[in-house]
């Protein structure tokens, strides 16, 4: 039952006594305490709403109108298709709507209305006293249709879906808000400016979101601008939600040193914190070091002396030779030359046309192995041309696209990326990073130290990330990354299945040995 200290809106108010006095029949005593319908009528097994859920799902009768921010992994999207169906299901009988938008359909598609579905296959029909939901006339895949009521998606880019959603009681649910625009949530003060303790209607909404950039409507909300004091604002912090079991702390801390503890990716799906995108390094400069270090215990004498290394290690086969071709008077075109995971050597050649450019490369290819090794292009441009002849001569290519579409995601699984430019920068710096053990080797270049520390990135609203453009770096730097542009090309490419791969969870890396 609604515990003591329960009041609606003001101590005054009372919404199950308010209920009684306008709605007939009596309404249930689960209209107004969802956490206790959830405990009732959904069939946990071993887990169960967490303290914080609780407190989320309670605070929706409470306050009307609910803002909440935490870390990725909190539960945001059971915590929103447990408050619809208690919604729907304690309504059901009177005039109901449920509108549910998010800041991207495809969350819309892919993870609220199939988290909606998972719950409602978890429902105890036999409590609720009514048969399970029929797919074809009730639940279906975006919509929920009972008998005097409906949830349904509403994309946020059209306002207009959400002001035409009229009932007596409204429900509106914000799925990952921070991008969703202030249109959409101005759409819906038609219902609320009807709703209140001497009418009959009533409405409320939740916003629940990771936080993002410090702008827009849900940080206005978050942070308690003027205006926006009716909304009652949550935030789930890392403590919580680690004491919760929801996330490892173990998970947390990896995030920290992969992501780096300052940087806006972690405060916001971490900590749950508001942060701008600012500009970082895509690579670390201690991670390039150890990788020239590592190559300098191989091939330079003088370092093996000083440091005691006799033994010399067998060079892996030769892979590939990738190349970054020269477009205008300054830039020089680069050769990568790879050998499993170490890049032997770079060469530089000054600009020339394309088809000395061809020959350059065929003879670097031939020259270092051949065979069943191929040759890396950026086919962007005057790329183009050298793929069509390099293929003429019969060697393996692999044309690479920098603004090609992917759907390589990170190694974590979380991050996409918005092109094939930012899935081979961040694959080269996933080869590097330390704790992965691939332990790549490359060539001590000053030149090249400067290009793959130079690049930032940034994470988009739709979670994935975007490496800095090459035009945007020549403009930055006053000069091309010709150096680091090879070195990633000759990493870039992602084997067929049958080929030799590491492989941690969704995400395919390249071997390097």
């Amino acid at each position: 039952m609604l515990p003591a200290e329960f009041s609606g809106v003001g101590k005054a108010f009372n919404p199950l006594a308010f209920a009684a006095d306008l709605l007939d029949p009596q309404p249930s005593i689960y209209m107004y305490d969802p956490v206790a319908w959830a405990n009732d009528m959904i069939d946990w097994g071993d887990d169960g709403l967490t303290e914080y859920q609780e407190e989320i799902l309670m605070a929706i009768p409470q306050y009307g109108r609910v803002c909440v921010r935490g870390p990725h992994g909190l539960g945001k999207t059971t915590t929103a298709s447990v408050a619809i169906l208690w919604f729907g299901l304690t309504r059901d009988g009177l005039d109901w709507k449920v509108p549910t938008t998010a800041s991207a359909w495809r969350q819309l598609e892919k993870f609220l209305w199939p988290e909606i579905h998972k719950w409602a296959r978890k429902l105890r029909w036999d409590r609720l006293e009514r048969r399970p939901f029929n797919s074809r006339t009730e639940l279906q895949a975006l919509n929920l249709k009972l008998k005097t009521g409906q949830s349904f998606a509403a994309a946020s880019d059209v306002p207009e879906l959400i002001e035409g959603a009229h009932a007596d009681h409204l429900f509106y649910l914000y799925d990952e808000s921070k991008a969703i625009a202030a249109e959409t949530f101005n759409a819906s003060e038609g219902a609320f400016s009807g709703a209140g303790r001497d009418t009959v209607a009533e409405a409320y909404a939740l916003a629940i979101s990771t936080p993002g950039e410090p702008n827009g409507r849900f940080w206005e909300i978050q942070t308690r601008k003027p205006g926006y004091e009716d909304w009652h604002v949550i935030h789930v912090d890392l403590e919580r939600v680690i004491k919760a079991g929801r996330i490892s702390r173990e998970w947390a801390e990896q995030r920290a040193r992969q992501w780096g503890e300052h940087s806006a990716i972690y405060q916001n799906r971490v900590l749950g914190e508001f942060a701008t995108e600012d500009a970082l390094g895509v690579i670390p400069l201690t991670w390039v070091e150890q990788a020239q270090e590592r190559w300098k215990d191989r091939f330079d004498p003088d370092h093996r002396a000083r440091k005691g290394l006799n033994v010399d290690e067998l060079l892996p086969e030769y892979t590939c030779s990738s190349c970054d071709p020269a477009r205008s008077g300054e830039d020089r075109t680069t050769i990568a030359v790879r050998f499993g995971r170490v890049v032997r050597e770079i060469r530089d050649y000054p600009q020339s046309d394309t088809m000395s450019t061809v020959g350059y490369l065929s003879g670097v290819h031939n020259s270092t192995g051949g065979g069943e090794g191929y040759v890396a292009v950026d086919v962007i441009g005057i790329g183009g041309p050298m793929v069509d002849r390099l293929v003429e001569l019969g060697i393996n290519v692999f044309p690479f696209n920098a603004a090609g579409k992917t759907e390589q995601v990170d190694i974590t699984g979380e991050l996409g990326f918005v092109n094939q430019r930012s899935a081979a920068w961040w694959t080269l710096r996933e080869l590097l990073d330390p704790v992965n053990q691939f332990a790549i080797e490359l060539p001590p270049h000053d030149m090249l130290i400067g290009d793959l520390t130079a690049p930032h990135w940034r994470v988009t609203s739709g979670s994935k990330i975007q490496v800095e453009s090459k035009e945007d770096l020549r403009k930055r730097l006053g000069r091309s990354t010709d150096y680091g542009d090879a070195v990633v090309m000759a990493f870039a490419l992602i084997p067929e299945p049958e080929e030799e791969t590491v492989v941690y969870d969704e995400y395919v890396a390249i071997s390097p040995y």
